[in-house]
């Protein structure tokens, strides 16, 4: 996407605002960086350091992975203008994964090997983020998903931890916790059934959850279905669910589908709360489903725009400012985030080395970036709160934020 300016005065104003929140801490710090020789092909060249950014740029789910570069591209920017890391500038190498998991391992290969960088940030979806698991492992190099929510980013199959693995975002089995408690609690539906892609990991996770909590809290699943990524007709399977009479339908999945599921059920006449998570966030949703079509739906989110925190308010202005009005999504500000998370464990590590970033960033505790205060427990998973969002005519609307 083009990123136009808008006017020195309002933009420096815009940006003045988040320093005060988003840098104490972060920069102008004391000495340089250990072990580095400034040569070419280094984390760190000159006052350089280089990190990268592997993202769905283009492909199926190309919306999330340009809504993380915006935010990676908002931070680099305000981060520099403040004074960097330890001093050094920060530079973002992106490589395009064009939303396939053997692409996301060619970007791994080439960020590490070839570019060097200190750290990776991205992918954006959990497959595409595991895909790069071996190679950025192999390399002692910290990769950092913002949005990645699967469990086996940062877990082997053995229950171990992936030392170099991270996250920003929350996990699956929180958002479907969440989902769940809401729909029980806040919506009082009594019954669910459940429409989830079968070949995703994220939808399989958010499902299982979303059951367990859904089930304890009294209510009942009254059908579990499933379709596969790239399907378009849903009919068949929504008008056997609409037969069965559930106050709600639990849809976890990503955008291009969503959208499709939501248009057709309400085309269908099914009226009832249709409740989903992170991967509806996408502009594209409205235009696949249709503003009206939207209505009555939920989302488990990481932030909401229209939050009335002033952090979060800061950031949108500043957002706002360089994107030409637009609203930051949840994808945005954890793109942002993750910048800021990277940028202080690599300045309390006062190293480019991969092993002394990773210390670094398992030691994160009471961060507060954007999307809420940051702590990382022992599976390097954060510990923060989430948004639930209710659409409404197409828009986003802040609903509650609910405490892990």
């Amino acid at each position: 996407m083009k990123q136009q300016r808008v006017g020195k005065g309002t933009r420096k104003k815009a940006l003045h605002l988040l320093m005060g929140f988003a840098l104490a801490g972060l920069v102008a710090g004391c000495g340089g960086t250990q072990g580095e020789t400034g040569k070419s092909g280094d984390a760190v060249v000159g006052d350089v350091i280089k990190i990268g950014a592997n993202l769905e740029l283009s492909g199926p789910v190309a919306s999330y992975g340009q809504s993380i570069a915006e935010g990676i591209d908002l931070a680099v920017e305000n981060l520099n203008k403040s004074g960097g890391i330890n001093g050094k500038k920060l530079e973002v190498i992106k490589v395009d994964n064009k939303s396939d998991a053997a692409e996301a391992t060619n970007a791994a290969i080439k960020l590490t090997s070839q570019d060097k960088v200190a750290a990776i940030i991205g992918a954006a979806t959990s497959g595409n983020t595991v895909a790069q698991t071996q190679v950025t492992t192999n390399n002692k190099t910290v990769l950092l998903t913002p949005t990645g929510t699967s469990m086996n980013i940062t877990l082997k199959a053995d229950g171990s931890v992936n030392d170099y693995m991270f996250r920003t975002c929350f996990i699956d089995p929180f958002q479907g916790r969440v989902a769940a408690n809401f729909a029980a609690g806040e919506l009082k539906v009594k019954s669910a059934a459940i429409f989830a892609d079968s070949a995703s990991e994220y939808a399989k996770g958010l499902a299982a959850s979303f059951k367990e909590t859904f089930t304890k809290a009294g209510g009942t699943i009254v059908a579990q279905e499933a379709y596969v990524a790239k399907d378009t007709d849903f009919r068949a399977t929504l008008t056997r669910i609409k037969s069965l009479n559930p106050d709600s339908i639990f849809i976890p999945g990503y955008y291009e589908e969503v959208g499709l599921i939501v248009k057709q059920a309400r085309e269908l006449g099914i009226t009832i709360p249709l409740i989903g998570a992170d991967g509806w966030d996408s502009p594209k949703l409205v235009d696949l489903a249709g503003a009206a079509a939207l209505n009555n739906t939920y989302i488990a989110n990481h932030y909401s725009s229209e939050d009335p925190d002033k952090m979060i308010q800061d950031f949108v202005q500043a957002f706002k400012g360089k994107y030409s009005g637009k609203a930051p999504d949840g994808f945005s500000a954890l793109g942002y985030d993750s910048v800021y998370l990277l940028a202080d464990s690599i300045k309390r590590a006062g190293s480019t080395d991969g092993s002394k970033i990773k210390d670094a960033l398992a030691q994160t505790k009471d961060l507060l970036l954007v999307t809420g205060k940051i702590t990382l427990d022992k599976q390097h998973n954060p510990i923060k709160t989430a948004t639930v969002l209710e659409y409404k005519d197409g828009k986003q609307t802040f609903r509650t934020k609910v405490n892990p």
